[in-house]
Order: structure tokens, then sequence, then C-alpha cells
């Protein structure tokens, strides 16, 4: 593991992260759920912890991430928050917190940010790309995320590999374009 994890100690943020692409230095990113996880995780020098909508099936034992609540992503966001002092803390912004209008997303990213921070992640691409402009607007940094999307297994079935034909391969780079051009910090 030599070389791949960082020594510097100060805190990550966007625009180290920015910085460590730009001298092609490897990112690292593991999921958290809880303070004490998070310690073990940030001790050992990841970049980047996500909150991941995941404590649905991995932490209550949901079959899926939908029933996870905006108020339970923030009780994991604040737990994880609190056991970490380097990496950057991206939280998920859980099924139905972001998808019905831009300004329902924009209320539902401010507490997040108000309650937890350092970033979110939204899932979705041409769909939400005004919600996730909102959000980048107000100042809150935004992770987009493509391909397997969990908050969309009613609508493909399956956690299967995505874009797998030519027309569902363009969608993802067109979506993973827009995002970029929208202000996502990380894809």
């Amino acid at each position: 593991m030599a070389g791949y994890i960082s020594d510097d100690s100060r805190k990550v943020t966007t625009h180290r992260l920015v910085e460590m692409k730009q001298r092609g230095e490897r990112i690292s990113m593991l999921t958290s759920y809880d303070y004490t996880m998070a310690q073990i995780v940030d001790g050992a020098g990841m970049d980047v912890i996500l909150v991941g909508d995941s404590a649905s099936n991995v932490m209550a034992g949901n079959v899926t991430t939908l029933p996870i609540t905006l108020d339970q992503m923030i009780y994991h966001a604040k737990s994880v928050v609190r056991g970490v002092k380097r990496a950057m803390v991206v939280v998920d912004m859980p099924f139905g917190s972001y998808q019905g209008n831009e300004m329902e997303g924009l209320a539902s990213a401010i507490r997040i940010m108000k309650e937890s921070h350092d970033a979110l992640k939204l899932e979705g691409g041409e769909e939400i790309i005004d919600t996730v402009k909102r959000i980048i607007s107000a100042g809150i940094p935004v992770m987009g995320h493509l391909g397997l999307m969990p908050q969309s297994i009613n609508k493909y079935g399956t956690y299967t590999v995505r874009a797998k034909d030519d027309s569902e391969a363009e969608k993802l780079i067109r979506d993973a374009h827009l995002l970029e051009e929208a202000g996502c910090f990380a894809i």
C-alpha cells in the first residue's frame, strides 16, 4: 500500500482533490456509517469518506437503499463527521430528498450541510441537472453519481452493470459531461 495513502494530515477539501487529480495522485475513498468506523477509515489515511445511503441495507437490514430517510442520513453523517479529522465527508442524498423539484432538493441539501458537511452526492444526470445546478449555486459541493444507481432499482429491476448498449453508453457520457459542466467537483 506504500504510495497509495497520503501522509498529508491537512483536511481534504474539494480544492485539494482537484489538485491531487491534476498531479495524477490516487484518491482513496471508503464508506462509513458510524463514528467508530469513520475513525478507523480516517486514521488509515483515506481521502474521502462516503456516508452512503447503503446504510439502509448495511445498518438497517433493508433490501434496497430506498427506505432510508433524510433524518437517518443526517444521523449517520453526524456520527461519521465526529470521527473524522482529515478526510472529506461526502453524504448521499437519499431517495426522495431531491428528485421531486430543485427547491426541495436545495432545502434537503442545505439541511444536510448545516447538520453535517463537507459535500453531497446525488444520483443521476440529465433528470436531476437543474437540482444539481441549484445546489451548487448555493455554494454546496456536489459529487455526481452515474452508472450503477441503487436509487433506481425499481426502474431497472436489478443491480447490474449499466451502459452495455450504445444508447445507454452515450447517455452515460452525456450525463457525465452535464454534471461536469454544472460544476460537480467529482463524478
